[in-house]
């Protein structure tokens, strides 16, 4: 029963109509979710109590709330109601498995669709260490994340070996991303199987450069054919080599002031290959001392020849900025998610949108931190994230709704 003195609110609008998901509506509008659902063709037929919209925020906040049920995720969205004064007395949650059911009709593509749509590298001209020599630096790498130990989710995505014979405990999905270095924003991400390598998922994410950002990438990143295709998008790139007989071998051609060299790369493992274009590249070599009798040695290829536009030095600093893509997967994984969280869905369309969900969350928390560092003139890396996303579940929900 309604407590004394509560009236419902005179609207031909339902509960699931007003579901207000506080900041995450300012990074992912009604109208935009509504847009994306429709060109997926999830559009409902028929007037659901969890319509498409719904449980598009529902697998966001899913993000926020990885530890909870899907009813306590669902009361967290539902709770800033202008319905709050008295709809916990007068409507039934639905039950975990209709929730699981309108998960299951909207499916991943929309949240791939909407993550794709707004993210964008978001630092400004003013914007603290986002920028080398007018260039906006970006990284890309790639992680690992535990989902359920279904059948299906063993099948789609396997598993990693332990020991000779063994086998993980759990099914593992592979994530490749690009993010701005200065504002640990995410805006572009594949997202495969265990088995396939962070090589092969990073070539289409290639197609998101353009002139005027600089890539930097490991070690395990180098090959001719996506050097090649690298280049050809107008971007600059700074990436670390492999020095040892697996990796390129850079034919040298001339000394530079600051102690970096050209050289071209030939590869030569077929006829054809040797007739190709050698490739020019500007080589810093370098090690960092850390006490110990045999300090790491570095090899970084670069696209930026000019060694009196950015000098060796300023090569070497800014490729430390690559560590930060490796806080923003520990933003993810650890605080996010949670640590030693395991992703709960069972399918391996429902474990795509719940990825896709958690980088729509972390893109969101983060636009929010860029502008607020911005407006307090503080580095939006340096903000941090932990409080952030305290914040923001506690904010998730507040009075308001958006339109039905």
């Amino acid at each position: 029963m309604p407590r004394a003195g509560w009236k419902k609110p005179e609207t031909e609008r339902r509960l699931s109509d007003l579901v207000s998901v506080g900041v995450l509506t300012r990074v992912f509008p009604p109208g935009l979710v509504d847009e994306v659902i429709a060109k997926a063709g999830r559009t409902e037929q028929r007037h659901r109590s969890l319509p498409a919209r719904v449980m598009a925020y529902f697998s966001i906040g899913m993000a926020l709330y990885s530890e909870g049920s899907y009813e306590d995720v669902l009361g967290q969205l539902t709770d800033g109601l202008s319905w709050a004064s008295g709809w916990r007395e007068s409507y039934a949650l639905p039950s975990k498995s209709a929730i699981f059911q309108a998960r299951a009709r909207l499916g991943a593509e929309p949240l791939k669709a909407l993550f794709e749509r707004v993210a964008r590298p978001i630092g400004t001209d003013q914007t603290p260490g986002v920028w080398l020599a007018g260039r906006r630096l970006v990284a890309i790498d790639g992680m690992c994340l535990d989902v359920a130990d279904t059948t299906a989710n063993a099948e789609h995505f396997g598993r990693p070996g332990v020991n000779k014979g063994e086998r993980a405990a759990f099914p593992m999905a592979r994530v490749v991303a690009l993010a701005e270095c200065g504002t640990h924003a995410v805006f572009a991400a594949e997202i495969g199987p265990y088995s396939q390598s962070e090589a092969t998922l990073a070539e289409p994410l290639l197609e998101r450069l353009e002139p005027g950002m600089m890539l930097t990438a490991d070690r395990g990143f180098f090959s001719y054919a996506l050097w090649r295709k690298a280049v050809a998008t107008g971007a600059d790139l700074l990436w670390r080599i492999r020095t040892d007989k697996a990796g390129p071998k850079a034919t040298h051609l001339e000394d530079l002031p600051d102690g970096s060299w050209l050289a071209h790369l030939r590869q030569t493992h077929s006829a054809s290959a040797r007739r190709e274009e050698p490739v020019l590249v500007r080589v810093v070599d370098y090690t960092i001392d850390d006490g110990r009798e045999n300090p790491t040695a570095y090899r970084l290829f670069t696209t930026l020849l000019n060694a009196g536009e950015v000098t060796a030095i300023d090569l070497a600093a800014s490729y430390t900025q690559r560590w930060e893509i490796e806080l923003i997967f520990d933003e993810l994984k650890t605080h996010q998610r949670g640590p030693r969280t395991v992703l709960r869905s069972k399918s391996p369309d429902l474990v795509l949108q719940e990825i896709w969900g958690h980088l729509c969350c972390h893109y969101a928390i983060r636009s929010l931190m860029a502008e607020a560092a911005t407006h307090s003139g503080h580095d939006p890396d340096r903000v941090s994230f932990t409080a952030a996303l305290r914040i923001t579940r506690q904010t998730l929900a507040h009075p308001g709704a958006f339109p039905p």
